[in-house]
């Protein structure tokens, strides 16, 4: 288990100046950038000939089929695409591919469904889309790929191939998702088309993929998550207007597209078909949208119990020797196994993988990271073993034969040894050890002026030591939640730790790690102290 270094050498005292130079260091590169400082379309490589030819292709009445994803980025991508043509007057055919029918992205299994079209678009898939790609050329449909992921030892044979990664594209940010990239497309061809459309309405649906494809929070993409954070709060999409009022709030925040929105959006994929997500979020209506949204939420709660369970008998399987766990189940719904994976890595803080084994014998499934473990590098040193493979640092997607399932995961164990990662890694995010004395208004008003946080640029955690529980109370519908009464130095807080069935002692001491919130409540703005982890004191 991983435990912050017990001296305060490592994570040393911290104050109000101290924490607002960490945070500012975030930004030196470049500051704090506006919708003026963003790149051109056309710096992007082939984005004028996609341009041009898509353009052809509306002036001559040509059939135009578009090629989304299933997750949140996949979804988006498809949504804006289609909400610009029908703006500009323009039929624009679309798919989503099934997760358990298609498989990932342009796959051959879909050419049958896009051949009698003239031109075939992707957007958020399509880079490692060789055999499609030669498919396409076949039935003379014309091909261009938007895609942001890592290029592959091969590209696809395409007419224009839009990707920020390839390295003769002159585009300056390689961390940008599939939204953007689409929603960037989609200027090329307003400025070309003359249709006078103000595109930055449409930041509002890309701040959801940015965040939900955990893109980092810096340079444009901060940008563009600010300018469509003020976009959800004007609700000009009904499905946005439903989700407010579901969640009764009057503005989002990034945190609250992480985790109330992304996982509603993603369920649809991993449990049915991503087009009821599109569905959605094309709502014509506040009422369309309240019963596609009802839909929606269906899923995510069929998700929740199925992860659950599995969860459970995951748990059970690990040996909790090995430095990367993996664990593997017959019939397993491989929908929910990477967030499976998730909960197990940050349980038992090591890199995890998860697999379910189907009729054909054939291991699939999804691992997640820890720390400074590159899974995707150590998991790319056995690669003979696997049948298909790809990610990144953070997440992976494999399968392979049940006959290397042993093999696999003793290699896995020396490849990670032969890394020589930390015993006790330090946790980067944790900034210092802060006093509750410290924690005032003024801090909470400082850190909001570095928000939107999430990935690169993570919400600040920290730790402190000596604290004494005053009051505890349970919460929740199933009793696993807690909230406290803190107190230091005549200071008295208000904490909350989801997810424990532990027990804790009014009058007991403990060290802690956290993160500073706002809490809104009748009208009353309180501090709040999110925990992430509580142990007794001098053990943390």
């Amino acid at each position: 288990m991983y435990h912050p270094p017990s001296d305060t050498g490592a994570y040393a005292p911290i104050n109000f100046s101290a924490i607002e130079r960490q945070l500012a260091s975030r930004f030196v590169k470049e500051g704090f950038l506006g919708l003026a400082d963003l790149p051109d379309p056309s710096t992007f490589k082939d984005m004028d000939r996609a341009t041009k030819r898509i353009v052809q292709a509306i002036h001559g009445g040509e059939k135009i089929i578009l090629i989304g994803d299933y997750d949140v980025d996949g979804v988006v991508s498809t949504t804006l695409m289609k909400l610009f043509f029908e703006e500009i007057g323009v039929e624009l055919e679309w798919i989503i591919p099934n997760r358990f029918r298609d498989g990932y992205g342009l796959s051959p299994t879909l050419i049958s469904r896009i051949q009698e079209y003239d031109l075939a678009i992707t957007v958020d898939n399509g880079i490692a889309s060789v055999e499609a790609a030669e498919l396409c050329k076949v039935h003379q449909v014309d091909l261009i790929i938007t895609d942001h992921h890592l290029l592959p030892e091969r590209l696809p044979d395409a007419y224009a191939i839009i990707n920020q990664k390839q390295t003769d594209c002159n585009f300056p940010y390689e961390e940008v998702c599939g939204a953007q990239i689409a929603w960037y497309l989609i200027a090329s061809l307003n400025r070309t088309l003359a249709t006078g459309i103000d595109t930055r309405n449409y930041l509002t649906l890309v701040a959801i993929a940015i965040i939900a494809d955990m893109m980092p929070l810096q340079h444009i993409n901060r940008t563009m998550v600010i300018a469509g954070l003020k976009g959800l709060s004007k609700a000009r999409y009904p499905a946005i207007k439903s989700f407010l009022e579901r969640l009764d709030r009057v503005t989002l925040s990034a945190e609250d597209i992480a985790f109330q929105i992304a996982p509603v959006l993603n369920s649809a994929g991993r449990m049915d078909d991503a087009k009821w997500a599109v569905a959605f979020l094309l709502s014509r209506n506040v009422h369309d949208a309240r019963v596609r949204l009802d839909r929606l939420v269906g899923f995510n709660e069929e998700r929740k119990r199925i992860e659950q369970e599995i969860t459970k008998k995951a748990m059970a399987m690990v040996n909790p020797a090995d430095a990367v766990i993996v664990v593997a189940g017959q019939g397993w719904h491989e929908g929910v196994v990477g967030i499976v994976a998730a909960r197990l890595a940050r349980h038992y803080e090591k890199p995890t993988i998860v697999l379910t084994e189907g009729e054909n014998g054939e291991l699939k499934g999804s691992g997640r990271s820890f720390h400074a473990c590159n899974l995707f590098k150590i998991t790319q040193a056995s690669r003979s073993l696997l049948s298909k493979f790809g990610g990144h640092h953070a997440a992976i997607g494999l399968s392979l034969p049940a006959l290397n399932l042993v093999p696999f995961t003793t290699a896995l164990q020396e490849n990670y040894r032969a890394q020589n990662y930390p015993l006790n890694p330090f946790d980067p995010d944790i900034l210092g050890c802060l006093r509750f004395v410290e924690v005032t208004p003024s801090l909470i008003a400082m850190m909001k002026q570095y928000e939107p946080y999430g990935q690169g640029n993570p919400r600040p955690k920290f730790i402190s030591r000596g604290i004494r529980i005053d009051e505890v109370t349970v919460m929740g519908k199933e009793k696993e939640h807690r909230r406290f009464s803190l107190h230091q130095d005549g200071v008295v807080l208000t904490a909350v730790l989801f997810k424990t069935t532990e027990r804790f002692e009014v009058g007991g001491m403990v060290d802690l790690i956290y993160t500073l919130h706002e809490n809104h409540f009748n009208h009353r703005i309180t501090i709040q102290l999110m925990i992430e982890k509580i142990t007794p004191t001098f053990t943390l």
